[in-house]
């Protein structure tokens, strides 16, 4: 793929009050960029070629060397285990449908589920060859113990498998509820109670897509770290998911209905517990396998003599899901917005760095992992083993799946309000002529899905930010089509309506910010109230 050519700014330097502005500004501001050279990083990652970059695939190295080739030519230092790289190993595990089966067992008779249709195995849990246990409704599954809140408190669910709906009362704060509900968490709790399996109805008000495109997942293989100190809590033997056009077969004879269950959910009260009549029988068949893939890592180091040691980490993952059931003919999974465009993006700042000259006074870390869509794995490792000191990481600055699709006014970000980096992005946005919000869909659960999850777990302050929308906004409407149609689709490939100016003012927002906090002489610091500030401590 050619490059574009490399063109030097010169522009008065801006002044804003409360606010040294980097010298980003002073050489972006008075001209939009025009996102063409970002959309050139998006073609070569994203074309047919690569073949949808999964994990430990041929053509996730290759893009992982395109990524570092780019880096050690804008003049970055190698900061992987292997020159730019850190090889990352996983045990790895794909259905064998033919060999699989998911039964409801009632008065003695078995009633077989439709794989796929009715229900899928997730890829959450390698499932055990063979299980047949009771049923019981657990409501939302959750325990929050800052809250006293616990599904389990009282409900015999040991050897037990529960069925579950997402989500988790209102007046439980969302960065809580979010916490508890990601996989890993969760999963200690469910190992306390002895639980040994989970079936989770889909609720179709939070699902980014149709239940025809999420059960057509269910091919793809599913991974876990081969490093035994990163082993998720053990004990669950099978996860399932619903479809909730047919979960009304789970739900007979237990005097609810789903429609009153969605309702509860939806509007954030809590839901009852019982016990359902049938039990589960299931049996599944796997092919495993071990393979190898790739972090990237490379350092633009600071200028400043004592604060050149710590470090403001820019993080995107590489992997996508590869190649797929086709949809419409089509079995490549490209994955241009999701993510090579925020890769593009710290490819695109880390050659304004180089041809600009910009300097800062912390080192800026480029860390672009692998495995983000097989549950935040490559990130998950490069947070347990990072290739600089770990108490050297003031931040993380997160860029997945952004979505230029439309100009570029209004700022989502996502942990706004949890550490003083929102206060900071506050500013640098004001500077630009951006408005900044919060998380304006919370029950999405974006904050703890992708990779500043795992540097939050870590004790370093995170976050990430998208091109935002209003409620009720046609600029809202655009984004819930995309999800729709082109989330996790071959469909989100190079062929797709984007706005490459939004593209380039979001890479100018991101690359100021990053500077913004490498010149700062103080780290960013959790909020006091923050429920993630617990990590650092």
């Amino acid at each position: 793929m050619k490059i574009n050519a490399r063109v030097a700014l010169v522009i008065p330097a801006l002044v804003i009050p409360a606010l040294v502005i980097p010298m980003a500004v002073a050489l972006l501001a008075a001209s939009a960029p025009d996102g063409k050279r970002w959309w050139s990083y998006v073609e070569a990652l994203a074309n047919d070629q690569m073949k949808g970059r999964d994990t430990g695939s041929p053509e996730h190295l290759k893009a992982a060397q395109y990524v570092a080739a780019h880096f050690e030519q804008d003049g970055l230092h190698p900061a992987g285990t292997q020159g730019f790289l850190q090889p990352v190993k996983f045990n790895t595990w794909k259905i064998v449908e033919s060999g699989c089966s998911i039964e409801l067992i009632r008065g003695g008779k078995a009633e077989p589920l439709a794989l796929g249709e009715d229900a899928f195995f997730n890829r959450g849990v390698m499932p055990a060859g063979s299980i047949e246990a009771p049923l019981v409704f657990a409501g939302y599954g959750l325990t929050v113990p800052e809250m006293k809140y616990d599904d389990f408190s009282g409900l015999d669910v040991r050897g037990k498998i529960i069925v579950i709906i997402g989500g988790g009362p209102s007046n439980i704060p969302g960065p809580l509820k979010a916490h508890y509900q990601n996989a890993l968490e969760r999963r200690k709790f469910l190992q306390r109670a002895g639980v040994i399996g989970t079936v989770t109805i889909q609720n179709p008000s939070n699902a980014d897509i149709p239940w025809s495109r999420s059960a057509l997942a269910r091919f793809q293989p599913a991974m876990e770290l081969a490093d035994a100190s990163l082993a998720a809590p053990d004990g669950l033997k099978i996860t399932i998911t619903v479809n909730p056009a047919h979960a009304g077969k789970w739900l007979q004879g237990s005097g609810h209905t789903l429609d009153e269950l969605l309702a509860l959910a939806d509007a954030g009260k809590p839901l009852p517990h019982f016990p359902l009549v049938p039990s589960l029988r299931a049996k599944a068949k796997v092919e495993k396998r071990e393979l190898e893939s790739q972090n990237v890592a490379a350092v633009w180091p600071g200028a400043d003599p004592t604060l050149k040691s710590e470090y403001v980490v820019l993080s995107a993952h590489v992997d996508h899901v590869g190649v797929g059931e086709p949809i419409n003919g089509d079995s490549i999974y490209n994955g241009a917005m999701d993510n090579a465009a925020g890769v593009a993006t710290l490819l695109d700042i880390a050659q304004t760095l180089h041809d600009q000259k910009i300097q800062t006074k912390r080192s800026l870390l480029f860390v672009v992992v692998t495995g983000e869509e097989k549950g935040l794995l490559g990130s998950r490792y490069f947070a347990a083993h990072p290739t600089v000191p770990a108490k050297s990481m003031v931040a993380d600055l997160n860029t997945d799946m952004f979505l230029p699709l439309y100009p570029f006014h209004l700022a989502t970000v996502y942990g706004l309000h949890e550490s003083d980096l929102g206060d900071t992005v506050r500013k640098v946005a004001q500077s630009l002529d951006v408005e900044v919000q919060d998380d304006p869909a919370p029950q999405r659960n974006v904050f703890i899905r992708s990779d500043q999850y795992s540097f939050i777990k870590a004790g370093v302050p995170s976050l990430m930010m998208d091109v935002g929308y209003k409620k009720g906004s046609k600029e809202e409407a655009v984004e819930k089509e995309w999800l729709k149609n082109r989330y996790h689709a071959p469909s989100d490939d190079l062929s797709q309506p984007v706005d490459l100016q939004a593209a380039g003012q979001y890479n100018r927002l991101i690359l100021t910010l990053a500077e913004a906090v490498a010149n700062d002489p103080a780290r960013p610091q959790w909020k006091p109230d923050s429920f993630f500030r617990r990590f650092a401590e």
